[in-house]
């Protein structure tokens, strides 16, 4: 270690003082300011691994504990720690702590047994810290269940970053039992508090930093991400490369463990421990020496000295994770190795989320051509959904070509989970009965760890993979008993699409493609390959039929959890769907545990890619009207041109593709429903699901799912058609995060036009402004009852339009019905008079029973309760 390390004490205390003196076998080199190590129940004080845990009956931290009690568990555990008491209770009780302003580690630690009266599985709670929620609905039992480390059974420990912001003295740490009808009795328990400050800029962004430094973003959007102050954070993963543990003792002062990652790694590689010892370590003001134990940055993770060998794999993590929030990735590196001694010497391509993020990895490169000089880069990327399932990170890593060195290397990995826009941290419970994957991890049959669902081990995998099939093959049956039919010849004739935007496909088979035609397709699923990534996987550009015919298709990742039934719900969807905006399934592959569907092949790409974080040219603002009504008429479609009502629950601009006349269709119906049966039935009753910043909060509230779900979604994408930009940036100004309460404030206060993309500025009529600022706004109203149906909007759309192209009198004059003039059930709907929505001064009622607006009577509410982040891929 550095020898201007000081070697300090790490003992508890109760009032905020200097640390106590306490011998350590570790090197501390950042004295934590504030240590508070809390037995929870016990009365006694004790000291272990240089903390000194104080029992919460000789202080006066809780401040609320109305009935909690003090117990002893049932089954006396061997693991030393603050697990000898436990405080319960069937009532909320709190922890009160009296801080400095700046950032905390706030540790939580459970014992989940049995304590006197208080059963195991009756443990259910949620726990705040000021303003945030750690956990929501906690489990201890199920989580305990999951958990994968045979060496601590029934341990629970969760960790997260919280930053006391000035004029902040005090946090308060809640726990509340989840009393349900379920589980009347539910009580809340904790074993153990801890709380240790850390340096101001270490996880958290310096405001004073260069720019170039700020971890960056993932995907499409190139603005650096700041980790403010106002974020809390949960650690998920800190992993070094090794072969044991670094204890929270050896750690640098902040009472860190750091976890060996083998158990994450899915591909072969070489571990190098303790190497060049001789060479003493250099750290910078960029990475001071309390970033990590120098034993992280002294062992090495890399592919291998056969580099000819390595060029045809990756070096691969999966870290299970919790889907819908933000994650800040942190990637350590140093090079010692003797024979990298210049920059091109040995540079990496780096993926996450199959998303490069670095293209020239350079290590010497980026510690100005120094040797042992440790360097961290950070990332930031949203997982999306919003149910919250359990996902898989990926992190690869591949050689450059141009390198000297073909081999990539890391020493350490760390991810934090990042607050939702609702201060939210909780992610879901696992399943009562461990689930298998159907995908396991190539080379990898680990269970995920902590709050994660249990992945699968080998023989269950087998298995669960017959299982799927079996499901599959009696799902095609039925479906062949409905006469909706499958196509099991891959070569038959009429069964390709023409490349044209239209199919020749009949309405009700879809093609079924062998492995073998998807690779050579593919060129074996060759990356150069790729146009489009997604929740659901790759979509590559693709040739069938010997090539004369372009296809789009797109493979279903192998750690998703959801695609199963999502794939499976494409295909009955669209495979009895054929309408101009809607784009058409061209076939299906299921074989050798690969999941893939084949569509119509969309030269334009997404809606999305031409609206905002693109190189691509703007959008005409006549092009985005006529995007709209498209959509528009393709949601008509789903609503009321087929036998039964489809709701299509997913609705966003990168869900919107375009093809090579700008001609917009309708795509991925994997969560897509049958709507509600009968004339009594409003809506269907069934779990949210859909994109984050494109829910319908009705929905999401009151877990019911109607056509007008939908039109609230459509109303998200014409405000991000007008204005550019995304549904929610964080980094925005408080008003101006959410796309939609930004726009309703300006509508109310006349100033719309500030919403407006510049790209568009100068283009739009102010009458049509304000017209489609109103169809927009209509679709969102927090009532789903009060909003247009899709029949109106495209109505109101086109008569937007019209006042562009100032050829509304014309329309207006005549009196004519507004007809879809390539809608082919249109003689089967009431059509709409335009002079509906011009001239009407209050609300009324059209022939479909669907309320309409006057522009003279539109009513905003006020106060959008529901703040959501982007969701920026399809699936």
């Amino acid at each position: 270690m550095d020898t201007n390390c000081i070697r300090i004490a790490l003992g508890t205390i109760l009032l905020i003082l200097p640390c106590l003196p306490f011998l350590s076998i570790a090197e501390v080199i950042y004295p934590p300011l504030e240590l508070f190590s809390i037995s929870c129940g016990s009365s006694t004080n004790f000291t272990l691994d240089g903390r000194n845990w104080i029992g919460d009956n000789n202080s006066k931290l809780l401040s609320e504990s109305q009935g909690s009690v003090a117990a002893p568990p049932n089954t006396p555990t061997t693991i030393q720690g603050p697990y000898t008491y436990a405080r319960l209770s069937h009532s909320k009780f709190t922890y009160s702590f009296s801080l400095k302003a700046g950032p905390k580690f706030v540790r939580l630690f459970f014992y989940s047994v049995s304590y006197q009266s208080f059963d195991r599985t009756k443990a259910c709670f949620s726990v705040t810290a000021g303003p945030y929620t750690l956990l929501r609905d906690f489990d201890a039992s199920l989580n305990a269940d999951a958990d994968d480390d045979p060496g601590q059974p029934d341990i629970l420990f969760r960790e997260y970053c919280i930053n006391l912001e000035d004029g902040q003295k005090q946090l308060n740490i809640t726990f509340i039992p989840s009393k349900t009808s379920q589980n009347p009795d539910s009580y809340a328990f904790i074993n153990g508090i801890e709380i240790v400050s850390l340096p101001p800029f270490l996880y958290y962004t310096n405001p004073d930093d260069d720019i170039t430094g700020w971890p960056q973003p993932v995907g499409l959007n190139t603005n650096p991400f700041p980790i403010e102050n106002n974020y809390a954070m949960e650690t998920k993963y800190r992993l070094r490369v090794g072969d044991q543990q670094i204890p929270a003792l050896n750690d640098t002062g902040m009472l860190r463990s750091w976890d060996v990652d083998s158990k994450y790694v899915t591909t072969q590689s070489v571990l190098s421990l303790d190497i060049a010892t001789g060479i003493k370590l250099r750290f910078t003001k960029k990475t001071p020496n309390y970033t990590a134990p120098d034993t992280v940055y002294r062992s090495v993770r890399n592919m291998g000295s056969n580099g000819t060998f390595n060029m045809g794999f990756n070096l691969t993590w999966q870290l299970p994770i919790d889907s819908g929030f933000n994650y800040l990735l942190r990637l350590h590196f140093c090079q010692l190795d003797p024979n990298i001694s210049r920059p091109g010497d040995q540079s990496f391509f780096i993926y996450v989320q199959d998303q490069l993020v670095e293209d020239w990895a350079d290590i010497i490169g980026w510690s100005d051509k120094q040797k042992g000089v440790p360097v961290v880069k950070q990332y930031v990327v949203l997982i999306p959904g919003n149910e919250q399932e359990t996902l898989n990170l990926s992190l690869k890593m591949h050689p450059n070509p141009h390198s000297l060195a073909k081999d990539a290397q890391i020493n350490a990995i760390e991810l934090f989970k990042i607050n939702d826009p609702t201060g939210n941290l909780a992610g879901p419970n696992p399943d009562s009965h461990p689930k298998t994957s159907e995908f396991p991890l190539p080379n990898s049959n680990k269970k995920s760890k902590g709050s994660t669902r249990t992945l699968i081990a080998a023989g269950a995998g087998a298995v669960s993979g017959v299982v799927m099939l079996s499901l599959i093959v009696a799902f095609f049956l039925i479906k062949r008993k409905k006469n909706v039919a499958v196509d099991e010849g891959s070569n038959k004739k009429g069964g390709t699409s023409r490349g044209d935007g239209s199919s020749s496909l009949p309405t009700n088979i879809c093609r079924k493609f062998s492995i073998a035609e998807i690779r050579a397709a593919t060129n074996n699923f060759d990356e150069l390959f790729v146009v489009g990534l997604g929740g659901f996987g790759n979509v590559y550009k693709g040739y069938i039929d010997d090539g004369s015919t372009r296809v789009a298709i797109k493979r279903l990742k192998a750690d998703s959890r959801q695609g199963a039934q999502e794939f499976m719900n494409e295909i009955e969807m669209l495979s009895q769907l054929r309408y101009l905006h809607l784009v058409s399934l061209v076939g299906y592959c299921y074989e050798s545990n690969e999941m893939i569907l084949v569509y119509d092949f969309m030269d334009r790409g997404s809606l999305r890619e031409h609206l905002y974080d693109t190189d691509k040219p703007s959008l005409s603002w006549k092009q985005r009207l006529q995007i709209c009504i498209g959509v528009g008429r393709g949601l008509h479609y789903l609503h009321t041109g087929t036998k039964d009502v489809i709701i299509h629950r997913d609705v966003k601009s990168a869900n919107i593709l375009l093809d090579e006349k700008w001609v917009a269709k309708v795509s991925d119906f994997g969560l897509s429903r049958i709507g509600p049966t009968g004339i009594s039935r409003t809506h269907v009753n069934t779990q949210v699901k859909g994109s984050i910043g494109y829910l319908d909060p009705e929905y999401y509230k009151r877990d019911r799912l109607t056509v007008k779900s939908d039109v609230y979604s459509f109303g998200v994408v014409l405000l991000e058609v007008l204005s550019g930009r995304q549904p929610l940036l964080h980094w925005e100004e408080k008003q101006r995060m959410s796309l939609v309460k930004w726009a309703k404030h300006c509508y109310e206060k006349g100033i719309l036009s500030e919403i407006v993309d510049p790209e568009l500025k100068g283009q739009i009529v102010p009458q049509c402004l304000h017209k489609f600022g109103e169809v927009a706004l209509s679709c969102l109203l927090e009532d789903g009852t009060q909003r247009p149906s899709m029949k109106d909007i495209v109505g109101m759309l086109e008569l937007v339009l019209q006042l562009q192209e100032g050829d509304v009198n014309g329309v207006m004059e005549s009196g004519g019905d507004y007809e879809y003039g390539d809608d082919v059930f249109s003689s089967s709907h009431n059509s709409v008079h335009v002079s509906d929505y011009s001239k009407s001064t209050g609300l009324s009622t059209t022939r479909d029973g669907d309320r309409s607006y006057g522009s003279n009577d539109f009513v905003l509410i006020p106060d959008d309760v529901f703040s959501e982040i982007k969701d920026p891929n399809g699936r």
